[in-house]
């Protein structure tokens, strides 16, 4: 599961990668308002988890391991804890069951996109120059571009294809968790948490947290900011394997 303004195609090469080296089937999903999955206003974390179950359910998927990064950390977390049954173990991507403010890097990514949007531009080089203003990282923006479509295949117009305005209004709530009280839920079954050691979202006092709701958790440290997967792909497959494999 991919973060905010990410998509399945983000995951595609990491996930042929773990489906080899575990002989296992991997999906990758679009959350909701992302991808190709349909737009909906409500974009939260128990929507989300929701829609997740149900994926699980009509493929009959078996003890699925969840693995997500930043939002779709979240989602795999938040799942784990409101329906452990349908969960054999999860990996948390550079995210805590934590309520934190969002950077506002993402409201300006936001306002850059709306831009782009209201242009009615018909080549990426103009988007990226309309979007240099708002982020500097070459990198970022051509993450973000990469959500560009036409919504009209006879015309040369690109659009947006994730609802800004939607994820403009739950901005505020991204960075909540849905749970607050580890007395109340937790999830008993195995949970890897690898965080970039550059990245400010899973800090040292949010630990025994982590271990109030998920008490069999494992850490591993990547040096690498929030992009761990693209960053640092080897060491993030390593961590993913060797916490996956069989144990003697």
């Amino acid at each position: 599961m991919h973060g905010l303004f990410g998509s399945k195609k983000n995951n595609r090469t990491m996930s042929k990668v773990l489906a080899r080296d575990l002989g296992r089937y991997v999906y990758t999903v679009d959350l909701r308002n992302h991808g190709d999955s349909p737009h909906h206003h409500r974009h939260d974390y128990p929507a989300m988890a929701s829609d997740v179950a149900e994926f699980i359910q009509q493929h009959g998927l078996k003890e699925p391991t969840l693995i997500g990064h930043s939002m779709g950390a979240k989602t795999a977390m938040a799942l784990a804890l409101q329906h452990p049954e349908l969960v054999s173990n999860i990996v948390s991507v550079d995210n805590a069951p934590v309520d934190v403010r969002l950077a506002s890097d993402f409201a300006r990514y936001i306002q850059g996109m709306q831009k782009i949007d209201e242009a009615g531009v018909t080549r990426q080089a103009d988007a990226d120059k309309l979007l240099e203003p708002y982020e500097k990282s070459v990198t970022i923006r051509q993450f973000l571009l990469g959500n560009l479509h036409r919504p009209d295949p006879s015309q040369p117009v690109q659009k947006f294809r994730v609802p800004l305005s939607i994820l403009a209004r739950a901005l505020d709530h991204l960075g909540d968790f849905p749970f607050k009280d580890p007395s109340e839920v937790r999830f008993t079954k195995p949970a890897l948490f690898v965080r970039g050691t550059r990245s400010k979202y899973v800090a040292d006092d949010v630990l025994p947290l982590i271990g109030q709701f998920f008490p069999l958790f494992e850490l591993v440290d990547i040096d690498a900011g929030h992009w761990v997967i693209s960053e640092k792909p080897e060491e993030f497959r390593e961590a993913v394997v060797r916490f996956l494999e069989p144990k003697e």
